[in-house]
């Protein structure tokens, strides 16, 4: 059971301890800096934390000693002359604009025979590597260099990210990856070669004869079950889908109530069945229906939705919940979730109930168990 939580927000990273049932903030690092992604890494118990400072660039830092100190990394660099598909001009000419690192958007570690190795998803949409825990890192040319990345586009970011990044527990040379706007991509040989996924997928946003192409999907974020790798879930810019074979073929999981639109989602890591959602009034809204913060859960594979309130703001609640502030722990029983003003709440049975820290944190951007 964790008994630890990181939460990235707005104004620093703040880790959350458990006392008896309840949480409570024990330290804060970064103070005063934005802290859009953090990792605790199980392998080497290493920390992470992404900050992204505007004018000042992308950061990274390190703890080898849950915090008590901390070291600066490298980051994810592109090489020089590197661009990504810009808006078309007047005449629907397509434009290219200079890549530059924006802000590392998801980290995640390599598999446990990979002791060293750490992924990096980045806007505006390069994959890397490191191989000595974050001190140096490496592009995926393969990916950055096929053709079809020049279709990707910005979603919720004016610029195409990779946000999801799925290392499959039985092969660590096999992955895949969520982005915004690009689909679902497959690596079965650690990234030197690419297959783009994801039948199934449908984009209402875009013309209807180009709803289901794959390079146009806006999946917000993707998680596979770690005891049934083949099971994936995605929480879509318009709905939720699930895959039971790899994320080749995925199906729509529609007239779930009160909304199919969000962000987060998080799977069982011992029942692919069970998942859960945050739901909003989707596109320029984003805010719950109705005022009304709920959690969908469904332990039946998606046939049927529970909405679970105990314990949620019923009136006049306008938390949003953004892709990685959702976060279910390796027993199945820990939920976590942190909003876009700064609510946190946390269950301990499942998501059956619900408990909001009472402190007020800066808007949260991701929650992690450690």
């Amino acid at each position: 059971m964790s008994d630890r939580i990181q939460v990235g927000t707005r104004k620093g990273l703040f880790t959350l301890v458990r006392h008896n049932s309840n949480w409570k903030v024990d330290k804060v690092d970064f103070l005063g800096s934005p802290v859009t992604m953090c990792l605790k890494d199980p392998r080497n118990n290493f920390s992470y934390a992404v900050l992204t400072l505007g004018h000042f660039g992308c950061k990274l830092h390190r703890s080898a000693d849950d915090g008590k100190t901390w070291e600066e990394c490298g980051v994810p660099k592109y090489p020089e002359g590197a661009v990504f598909a810009g808006m078309p001009g007047d005449d629907g000419t397509p434009t290219t604009k200079p890549a530059s690192m924006k802000e590392i958007w998801i980290l995640e570690p390599g598999g446990t025979d990979q002791p060293n190795l750490l992924w990096a998803g980045t806007i505006p949409g390069g994959l890397f590597r490191s191989n000595d825990n974050g001190m140096t890192w490496e592009l995926i040319e393969s990916l950055w260099d096929n053709p079809e990345r020049m279709k990707w586009f910005g979603g919720g970011k004016d610029e195409p990210g990779i946000h999801s990044i799925c290392v499959d527990p039985r092969d660590s040379k096999h992955i895949q990856l969520g982005i915004s706007c690009g689909g679902v991509w497959s690596t079965s040989d650690t990234g030197a070669t690419w297959e783009r996924l994801g039948q199934g997928l449908r984009a209402e946003y875009m013309p209807p004869e180009l709803a289901y192409d794959t390079a146009s999907q806006d999946g917000h974020r993707m998680v596979r079950c770690k005891s049934a790798p083949d099971n994936l879930w995605i929480q879509h810019h318009n709905g939720i889908f699930k895959s039971t074979d790899d994320a080749h073929n995925w199906t729509e999981i529609k007239d779930v109530k009160p909304s199919t639109f969000g962000f987060g989602v998080a799977v069982h890591p011992s029942d692919p069945q069970t998942a859960w959602f945050v739901p909003g009034k989707k596109d320029e809204f984003r805010y719950p229906e109705e005022g009304k913060l709920i959690v969908t859960r469904t332990k039946d594979g998606g046939q049927t939705f529970e909405q679970i309130t105990n314990g949620l703001p019923q009136d006049h609640c306008y938390d949003l919940v953004f892709r990685h502030a959702l976060e279910v722990d390796e027993t199945g029983d820990n939920l976590v979730f942190g909003s876009t003003t700064g609510g946190i709440w946390t269950s301990n049975n499942g998501g059956d109930t619900w408990t909001m820290l009472p402190n007020r944190l800066p808007p949260i951007y991701v929650t992690r168990f450690c």
